[in-house]
């Protein structure tokens, strides 16, 4: 099974503040670890909202707002995503993560299976694409572009667990095959509902584990996109049209993605540690 390790934001990440030697240090150990045992899929870190964007549509319109976002608790600062057996097995991964204090939130990936078969469903329809998606290799780095993440914010029916109609899924496919052409989608996965998932808050040395679901509905991530673009504003316009074609399979026919820059290896120094954790990231599969 596929879960991501979604890290919380903490006062000291908003300020823009990197983690000093000693930090890198145990988190290349720790993702040294996750690369022994096969299990670490992507591990990324994102730059503060300050320098981030949030793209809403309702009712036929946009409302655009820049960061920084007054929820840093609820804000994601980075994340792992991993291969674990069970839930209780990723949440014992983020355990071990070498964190002093803060969250991670830990959440499993829908995969096509969880999607019942639609007897409407075309042989050479949404499905199909999908898995050819996901067999494909991303497409390269395109030089000169930044990357971003994509939350797509949580709603009473994501987590009530309700998926999409066909139609919904379709059309989500062609936008995203769309994006694969033109080089800037590289992936993206929906998660699971809250009530599947679980936290971990760390306070130096205790661990305290709280299973799902969890109540605050419009800071909860339910899915997520690695997307590359040229600007700022070649991302406010893909993003105005991801959430256009969103909309319509949200409750409400509202739709909300925060979009943050990723942080490049390159941005933290040149420190053994950093490069370390550049060649492990590449091992699994970072593009």
């Amino acid at each position: 099974m596929r879960f991501m390790l979604l890290v919380k934001a903490t006062k000291d990440y908003e300020t823009g503040k990197l983690p000093n030697e000693k930090m890198l240090a145990e988190m290349a150990k720790y993702t040294e670890e996750l690369v022994k045992a096969d299990a670490l899929l992507a591990c990324e870190r994102l730059k503060p909202s300050s320098q981030g964007f949030r793209v809403r549509y309702a009712d036929a319109k946009f409302l655009v707002t820049d960061g920084p976002f007054a929820e840093t608790k609820e804000l994601i600062a980075g994340f792992c995503m991993i291969n674990a057996k069970s839930l209780e097995d990723a949440v014992a991964w983020a355990r071990r993560m070498p964190m002093r204090e803060g969250e991670v939130e830990v959440r499993p990936l829908f995969e096509l299976e969880d999607f019942p078969v639609d007897p409407s469903e075309k042989p050479d329809g949404w499905r199909e694409q999908e898995e050819q998606m996901r067999a494909a290799p991303p497409p390269a780095r395109r030089p000169g572009t930044i990357r971003y993440m994509g939350l797509l914010k949580a709603d009473p029916d994501t987590e009530s667990g309700k998926l999409p109609d066909c139609e919904v899924l379709a059309a989500m496919g062609a936008f995203l095959e769309e994006g694969t052409k033109a080089g800037t989608f590289l992936s993206g996965e929906g998660l699971k509902p809250t009530s599947k998932s679980a936290r971990v808050r760390f306070s130096e040395r205790d661990r305290l584990v709280i299973d799902g679901p969890f109540a605050e509905t419009k800071e909860v991530v339910a899915g997520y996109a690695i997307l590359q673009y040229a600007s700022k504003a070649e991302a406010l316009e893909w993003t105005k049209r991801f959430v256009q074609v969103d909309a319509p399979g949200r409750h409400g026919g509202e739709c909300e993605c925060e979009m943050r820059p990723i942080f490049e290896y390159a941005e933290f120094g040149a420190s053994d540690a950093v490069k370390q954790m550049g060649e492990l990231a590449a091992k699994a599969g970072r593009a």
